[in-house]
């Protein structure tokens, strides 16, 4: 079997992104990160790992890149990827995620690139009307980053039709967690994340949680998710480019575990793991939130045999733990939902 051909991974620096660079390198792939720091950490990206800085988006920049590293694939992670900030802001979401995502897919057509794994949402569902939510279910994003992510997935889907090109786009459900080998997690001061702002306010890194609607549809009156380990993801698209170099006809997957925790269940979680009690306030609805995201995830794990390896919210919550108990600094109190 020829080895691994090389692989431009966007976004690599960020929180997503570096899990997957570490991924892709331990499964034999020759890496080329290319990130515009942002967001990301240059820190985070292995030594030994060829490193670009600059935007997604930037057509030149990636088209030199694809031809003098001689990529074959794309991992696409790169993106503006909060609610809140896309509902103040919806332009920079669709100029991050929608406009550079075209220059980035003209820049692997023109320059003989087939195969593309995108790093989607499930914010692409909306308020969904069937739970667990299957692929097929409807797309009625509710705010702008999950309408800059579907933008994507049509534009994919498109191209696809009409070039030599396969694509897959792995709608990731809440992100959590750390990799044994990443200290940073996902937190940081202007982390709104939800484990990850418990996480701190438990080992007294902020002062309080702020629960964004308590009055929800749901058992607790509080929001519904289906948390995935962040090492799980990245295996993920590993998968998902192996599939694609398999022959698989490539198209949507849902990445998550298919079960749900309500903001409550997730705080008592914490404060389990943690032994320590937290300050928990009530807050308003958070415009853009829908009540319940949960999976139906049979379709990666059969058709990418994708066998998730953390799939476990103590699990999950214990390696945000480790990772953030190392943090010396202190950063003001702040809410999730």
């Amino acid at each position: 079997m020829p080895p691994p051909k090389p692989v431009l991974i966007t976004g690599g620096a960020g929180y997503v992104g570096r899990h997957a660079v570490r991924a892709f390198r331990d499964a034999g792939y020759p890496v080329v990160v290319l990130d515009n720091l942002s967001t990301g950490c240059r820190e985070a990206v292995p030594g030994g790992t060829a490193f670009l800085q600059g935007d997604a988006g930037d057509s030149g920049l990636v088209a030199r890149a694809l031809a003098e590293h001689r990529v074959a694939a794309v991992v696409h992670c790169a993106a503006s990827a909060s609610v809140p900030d896309s509902m103040r802001d919806p332009l920079q979401y669709y100029r991050n995620n929608s406009v550079a995502s075209t220059n980035l897919i003209r820049a692997c057509i023109d320059g003989g690139v087939r195969r593309l794994v995108f790093t989607s949402t499930a914010s692409v569902y909306g308020t969904p009307r069937i739970v667990p939510i299957p692929e097929d279910a409807p797309t009625c994003p509710i705010n702008p980053y999950g309408r800059s992510k579907r933008i994507t997935e049509w534009m994919l889907r498109d191209v696809a039709e009409c070039h030599d090109f396969r694509y897959v786009a792995l709608r990731c459900f809440n992100v959590a967690g750390a990799g044994p080998r990443d200290r940073a997690g996902r937190g940081g001061p202007g982390s709104g994340h939800l484990i990850e702002v418990a996480c701190e306010v438990a080992l007294g890194l902020r002062g309080h949680v702020t629960l964004f609607g308590t009055d929800y549809d749901t058992a607790d009156g509080t929001c519904v998710r289906d948390y995935v380990h962040v090492s799980d993801l990245a295996e993920a698209h590993v998968a998902a480019l192996r599939g694609l170099e398999a022959g698989d006809a490539g198209g949507v997957f849902n990445c998550g575990y298919g079960r749900g925790f309500s903001v409550r269940e997730v705080l008592e979680a914490v404060q389990q793991e943690s032994r320590a009690r937290i300050d928990i306030r009530d807050g308003p609805r958070r415009a853009g939130d829908p009540p319940v995201l949960i999976a139906e995830a049979s379709r990666i794990r059969q058709r990418l045999r994708w066998s998730p390896r953390f799939d476990d919210l103590g699990t999950i919550i214990r390696t945000v733990l480790a990772s953030r108990a190392g943090r010396p600094s202190r950063v003001p109190g702040a809410g999730t939902s």
